[in-house]
């Protein structure tokens, strides 16, 4: 079974800690100086925010894996949808030990498909990843695209 992942950058990681505690009714997983993680069950979902220098908004969305399988059959498709995509084998972020597949949609929202499969002592380091234009270690930048449009 998958989980659907969403990454918040904040600008008050206490302030929001607070904010998503109550409305998820539960205290996050994992809590660090400047990152925090709740795993829901209903919905189910691999939430996520950090105030690690990047503008506040929805920074990424993705969908965590439980298996290696399901990662491959995952990044086969975004494969399949001609977009630029980029592999990563055991690479650290968010606290995490990860495989991960990235990938930025035709809007240019950036999609991460990820098993995890241990813990990390840190945050994770960013190297410059040219065929996405964007640093990709660990949660990548998004790239320049036009500003969203309001609704509703």
């Amino acid at each position: 079974m998958k989980r659907l992942h969403i990454h918040v950058a904040v600008e008050n990681l206490p302030k929001s800690i607070s904010f998503y505690s109550t409305l998820f009714n539960t205290q996050p997983v994992v809590v660090k100086d400047d990152y925090a993680k709740w795993m829901l069950d209903d919905p189910r979902v691999n939430f996520a925010i950090s105030d690690r220098a990047r503008i506040a908004g929805v920074d990424h969305l993705g969908i965590q894996t439980e298996t290696r399988e399901e990662l491959a059959e995952l990044a086969d498709r975004m494969k399949a949808a001609g977009e630029v995509t980029r592999d990563q084998e055991a690479t650290t972020c968010c606290y995490a030990r990860s495989d991960k597949t990235w990938v930025n949609d035709p809007q240019g929202i950036r999609w991460e498909t990820f098993h995890t499969f241990g813990e990390a002592t840190t945050y994770g380091e960013d190297e410059p990843d040219v065929k996405l234009n964007a640093k990709a270690a660990c949660c990548p930048p998004a790239t320049s695209a036009p500003p969203a449009k309001a609704c509703c």
